[in-house]
């Protein structure tokens, strides 16, 4: 029978922008110790992984715990050595690195977890983040191009060692075999990289790559090369035919469609009764200050507040060269439903634009069903408003429905995180 996947988004101290206000929330995303406590959570709960975002800038007006982190690899080494099943996986943009640092870094944290690494390959939409590496920030297409030529790059040094390259054979001497060790050789439009890494071959073949681009651009290069996508959406509609369009792209490439797993963002608000939840929530958004939302309404949108009547109707408006994952979840949003700045705005205080699910327990775990058996999702990348108590609402009373319907494990099997998404350990050279 299939099963969902479920992933732990984790957004400084929670993905409400206020979330850090609740009693007992956890207020620093730089204590290792309540990081590790929400990994186990996630691990208590049988999740497929935990997955950091990240940003290269700070902006304390938008998110305010978001902006104060740990370095997301340095991170989930210490997570590596505390967990035993669940994946860990990470942001790392292809517009300010490398790839032959990439490369090495998750193949390290391959190796130092037993294969349970994994990649969020994003272009970075941001331009705040230009300035702190000394450089313009390319422009959507420019982007793309950089990203798809990087992940290509990162895949080859990752193959430039065979699985038994390293031979440490006392009697001859021999540690490393120079014919089963292979240059990349690589020279692109933007990158000239020679390879190998200085790393053997990683435990899972390849470390899993997760992609979070919605448009057109990020959907192609999901395609090609991502195993897990995170998806921006608002309505079933929506997701389901998010999810065809990129499924439908599969087959052409190669691809089968259960080789890549959509995950959905969704921000659960659970309640044992939906008057429970429903007062989470209010209490949640009380926390909101104006700044923080108006913020945000600028950076997903694009758009200079300055003298915008707040609670007009939205109208048409362009995608900006941002992120349109989330823009257009939001503008077709408001279109569907004849929204307001100001609606739109709310929307955004609660979870950033990503999807809101409040209700009781049984009334949150039908809608996850209805979505993942009706063609909108693999499973959820499951955005806590804060820590420990919107997760632990979630694993305590939510992942036990899901169990005995038979959708999500009750325990873990395998010792990979391409185990756990039951995918295949690539061959080398494999495309």
């Amino acid at each position: 029978m299939r099963q969902m996947h479920l992933g732990l988004f984790l957004l400084g101290t929670g993905s409400h922008v206020a979330g850090w206000r609740m009693p007992g929330a956890v207020t620093s995303f730089q204590d290792i110790q309540a990081i590790q406590a929400m990994a186990a959570q996630a691990e208590r709960g049988c999740f497929d992984l935990i997955f950091m975002g990240d940003n290269l800038y700070a902006d304390p007006g938008a998110h305010p715990s978001y902006t104060v982190r740990l370095e997301p690899l340095t991170m989930l080494a210490a997570l590596a050595m505390v967990t035993k099943h669940i994946g860990l996986g990470a942001t790392v943009a292809t517009t300010y690195s490398d790839p032959w640092s990439v490369a090495r870094a998750f193949a390290s944290l391959d190796h130092i977890s037993g294969g349970r690494a994994a990649w969020n390959a994003v272009t970075g939409s941001s331009a705040q983040a230009g300035p702190n590496f000394g450089r313009l920030h390319p422009n959507h297409a420019e982007r793309y191009a950089i990203a798809a030529e990087f992940v290509e790059v990162v895949r080859g040094l990752w193959d430039g060692w065979e699985e038994d390259a390293l031979v440490a054979d006392r009697e001859s001497g021999l540690y490393v075999d120079p014919a089963r060790l292979h240059k990349l050789n690589h020279e692109g439009a933007h990158f000239s990289v020679q390879g190998p890494l200085n790393i053997g071959r990683s435990p899972q073949g390849r470390p899993v790559i997760l992609q979070a681009g919605g448009s057109d651009a990020g959907l192609d290069l999901a395609a090609r090369t991502a195993d897990v996508v995170f998806a921006v959406v608002q309505e079933f509609e929506e997701a389901r035919t998010q999810y065809a369009a990129l499924k439908s792209r599969l087959p052409a490439l190669g691809r089968r469609p259960e080789e890549v797993a959509v995950l959905p963002g969704v921000m659960p608000i659970v309640g044992r009764t939906e008057r429970e939840a429903l007062d989470k929530l209010a209490q949640l958004q009380a926390f909101i200050s104006p700044t923080n939302a108006r913020q945000l309404l600028q950076d997903r949108l694009g758009v200079d507040l300055a003298g915008r009547d707040m609670d007009a109707p939205l109208g048409d408006m362009p995608l900006f060269d941002g992120g349109h994952g989330f823009a257009r979840a939001l503008l077709n949003k408001a279109r569907r439903d004849n929204l307001t700045l100001r609606d739109i705005y709310n929307l955004l205080g609660a979870a950033r634009g990503h999807w809101v699910l409040c209700g009781a327990a049984e009334q949150v775990a039908d809608t996850l069903q209805h979505w993942f058996e009706n063609g909108a999702a693999d499973g959820f990348n499951v955005m806590p408003s804060h820590f420990p108590g919107g997760m632990e609402d979630f694993v305590e009373l939510v992942v036990p429905i899901l169990q005995r319907r038979g959708l999500f494990r009750t325990r873990y099997e395998g010792t990979t995180l391409r185990d756990l998404l039951g995918l295949r350990r690539p061959a080398r050279g494999e495309g």
